[in-house]
């Protein structure tokens, strides 16, 4: 539990920094927007599921202009995480659940790899975000694991 719940710290914290990145570009580029939206929604839409909700009502993309609501969508996706995983025990995460996916078709995943499923899903598209703003000619902001876990400089 303890790399999971330390994994997820850093999920929250690229979340913050390329939503960070974004704002300091003043990109009008509205696929960056998209990809950024589209990460917090998938983050929901898993959320839901691992709840035992339904997820069809959520569209994964959309356009979208508004940096605030989804800064504000990943602020809530980041309380309910932590909320999720400080009530799982480790003996839970082998578990499956039950869900169908976006276009109705029924799966059966364990908790492990769902979680596993949302901290590599945001990765690959801060990844996409951040050549995205290269090509801008925007400074790309690090979202690396590991600049998360060494120690802060001052």
């Amino acid at each position: 539990m303890k790399t999971i719940k330390r994994m997820m710290e850093h999920m929250y914290w690229a979340d913050g920094r390329i939503l960070d990145a974004l704002e300091g570009s003043k990109t009008k580029d509205k696929d960056l927007l998209k990809l950024a939206r589209h990460v917090a929604v998938a983050e929901h839409v898993w959320l839901s599921r691992l709840q035992g909700k339904g997820s069809a009502q959520y569209s994964l993309w959309e356009d979208t202009e508004d940096l605030s609501a989804i800064r504000k969508m990943f602020e809530e996706n980041a309380e309910q995480y932590r909320l999720y995983i400080e009530g799982l025990e480790e003996s839970e995460l082998d578990e499956t659940v039950d869900y169908a996916n976006q276009s109705g078709i029924k799966f059966q995943t364990s908790i492990r790899d769902i979680l596993s499923q949302v901290l590599l899903h945001g990765q690959y598209h801060r990844g996409q975000i951040n050549r995205g703003l290269r090509m801008e000619s925007a400074e790309p902001v690090q979202v690396d694991y590991i600049t998360f876990a060494r120690p802060k400089r001052g």
